[in-house]
């Protein structure tokens, strides 16, 4: 008969912490303190699509490699806008501006630089229109070096390694094909090896 009192009392305080807890872990997400809207997590927001200049192929905002787009929370989503009031949003309002990468361009169709390249490289063209006038004028008096410079040249300028003279990108397709190159700077994080 103890034993099953015992039990009885047990199994009574199991329940009331039990209760207990669930009382307080709610009131403690009760009482947090709302995120800023720019802190939501991937699916509780969506960003708009950026307007997109039909002369360059890129955001309409871009300036020195990046561009802003508009995001909206989820409906029912609490966050705390930039001037500090907290706000329950229902879809339909921008919450916040998130940059996007985006490239500077000059002018240079990456299209017309492959045409030119493929068609009229061995008279220098390509390098013409690129900016390259020595370059140019050098392949036009050799032919395109006898076809070798001009094969070259057709290889590089479709692989996007050379570019424009004055350092902009090409202007490409805003879904066509762009490469982006990598590179390894002191800001980039290596990865020690690890001894086998």
């Amino acid at each position: 008969m103890a034993s099953s009192r015992r039990r009885l009392v047990c199994l009574r305080s199991g329940i009331w912490s039990l209760l207990f807890y669930s009382v307080y872990s709610h009131l403690k997400v009760l009482a947090e303190e709302v995120d800023s809207c720019d802190s939501l997590r991937l699916g509780q927001y969506l960003c708009k699509d950026p307007k997109i200049d039909e002369s360059t192929q890129e955001p309409e905002n871009c300036r020195d490699t990046t561009a802003w787009v508009e995001c909206l929370p989820a409906p029912n989503i609490s966050c705390r806008l930039s001037n500090g009031t907290e706000f329950r949003f229902s879809g339909e309002e921008v919450g916040f501006n998130k940059t996007i990468p985006c490239r500077n361009v000059s002018g240079y169709s990456y299209k017309v630089a492959v045409a030119l390249s493929l068609f009229l490289g061995w008279l220098g063209a390509d390098r013409f229109y690129l900016g390259y006038p020595a370059l140019g004028l050098l392949k036009f008096c050799t032919v395109g070096f006898c076809g070798i410079g001009t094969l070259i040249d057709f290889i590089l300028i479709a692989m996007q390694i050379v570019g424009p003279a004055d350092g902009s990108n090409y202007i490409v397709d805003y879904y066509g094909a762009r490469l982006t190159r990598l590179s390894i700077t002191n800001q980039t994080y290596r990865k020690p090896h690890l001894s086998l």
